[in-house]
């Protein structure tokens, strides 16, 4: 039988010279520039995922997002990545990074099925002398108290036979200023042993390791992070409705302000909320909290801001409409944009999806367009039989409003302007008056 400091130092030396096999699981926005890194620093890569489909293709060399290169998934491929559907082959790993999705049920709970699911699904397959590293955002003491004993149902010990840590994801799809690694990792170990030896894996692959007391302390890092854009965001998207009543551009508010070389950090409103971390983080916090007799009323008003977002967007077409003596129940809309962010494919609880539901919810005959986003994808809540329509002046003259619920890049906001009866501005991309356009 190993013992626990053979499995140590054995997992160790294995690190150092890159020997080791990193399996990740999941292979999504997080978990396929990941693994793209571990293979770039030698190390062998097994990345396993529940979708048939997408591993197949990313086994024929085929990128599943569009902001990471094919060639970079043909060049790891050549170097002996793979993946697979089949758990069996976490016992060939000797570190398993999960990078699964960490949603909210329907009542704004904590759904932590897939982490608590992946755990089952590899347990019966580890060994001594493994690492263990969560990465999927979740609330303080989901480590300890969710994984360790589903990891160690077969007699590992943490810290001795198996090596357990929390390190955030910090990734940001679409954001060329950083890379997988470039952003500094925050680890934080179920033992002072299990630190170590995720400070030596992660030491290998990213710039600057920031090792952190505990896996808890390592939990409610990220979740600060977040919550400190959540709640920032909703504060700007606050000042943007006040702003607007008193006819002031809540844009020019904030240039002017970001003059300031102190004190002030610019944050911009816009339709909601999107991704999976910023509108899904704060309520893993305030659910932990209630365990505690602790009401986290901060968190919970910025929430409520950020979520009624799409709805405000929403009653500014309504209003544009009755202006024309229309009701949107018939009304022909144009939806520009609809991943969560700017330039990326990333449709992650995205607030375009929200308004596109009120949207068919009161009847308006509903069409998108986005370059990012070439048919609407498979989602676990939002379905839509829609395909993106071309952008051109016949198609704008078709439709009674246009919404401008993601300002990607590729728009001809200038053409927009000149054949769209009514545009509904949700993210400031027009700031001269103008006839047509209703600022939301």
């Amino acid at each position: 039988m190993t013992s626990g400091s053979d499995a140590f130092h054995s997992l160790l030396n294995r690190i150092a010279s890159c020997e080791a096999v990193i399996g990740i699981v999941g292979m999504g926005y997080v978990g396929q520039p990941l693994a793209l890194r571990c293979s770039e620093k030698g190390f062998g890569v097994i990345g396993f995922d529940v979708d048939a489909d997408k591993v197949a293709r990313l086994n024929d060399g085929v990128s599943t997002i569009e902001h990471i290169d094919e060639a970079l998934i043909a060049a790891a491929n050549h170097r002996g990545m793979r993946c697979t559907t089949d758990f069996a082959a976490i016992a060939q790993c000797d570190a398993v990074l999960i990078c699964v999705p960490t949603p909210l049920n329907k009542y704004r709970e904590p759904d932590l099925r897939f982490v608590t699911d992946t755990c089952e699904a590899i347990a019966p397959y580890l060994r001594p002398g493994q690492l263990v590293s969560l990465e999927s955002t979740t609330y303080p003491g989901t480590t300890d108290e969710e994984v360790a004993p589903r990891i160690t149902s077969s007699g590992l010990v943490v810290g001795e036979t198996v090596f357990l840590i929390y390190s955030p994801e910090r990734e940001d799809p679409g954001n060329v200023a950083f890379t997988t690694h470039t952003i500094p990792k925050v680890v934080g170990g179920a033992t002072a042993k299990c630190l170590e030896v995720g400070k030596a894996l992660y030491g290998q692959i990213i710039d600057r390791i920031v090792p952190v007391s505990s896996t808890k302390t390592a939990e409610m890092t990220k979740l600060l992070e977040n919550i400190h854009r959540a709640v920032n965001i909703g504060l700007v998207n606050e000042m943007k409705i006040v702003c607007d009543a008193m006819d002031i551009d809540i844009f020019e508010v904030i240039e002017a302000a970001s003059t300031k070389p102190f004190g002030f950090t610019a944050y911009f409103p816009g339709p909601g909320l999107g991704g999976h971390c910023i509108p899904i983080d704060p309520f893993y916090l305030t659910w932990k909290a209630r365990e505690f007799q602790l009401h986290t009323r901060f968190i919970e008003l910025a929430g409520e801001i950020n979520q009624a977002m799409p709805r405000y967007v929403f009653d500014k077409l309504v209003l544009g409409l009755n202006a024309e003596g229309r009701a949107v129940r018939g009304s022909k809309v144009l939806v520009l944009g609809i991943a969560y962010k700017k330039n990326v494919d990333d449709m992650r609880e995205s607030p375009a999806v929200a308004i596109m539901e009120l949207l068919r919810d009161h009847g308006a005959e509903l069409a998108y367009s986005d370059p990012h986003v070439p048919r609407f994808p498979k989602m676990r809540e939002h379905r839509f039989d829609l395909s993106s329509v071309a952008l051109t002046p016949d198609t704008l003259a078709r439709f009674d409003a246009a919404i401008v619920a993601t300002d990607h890049d590729a728009f001809d906001y200038a053409m927009i302007a000149e054949h769209a009866s009514l545009i509904i501005d949700s993210r400031g991309v027009y700031r001269d008056p103008a006839a047509n356009v209703i600022k939301a």
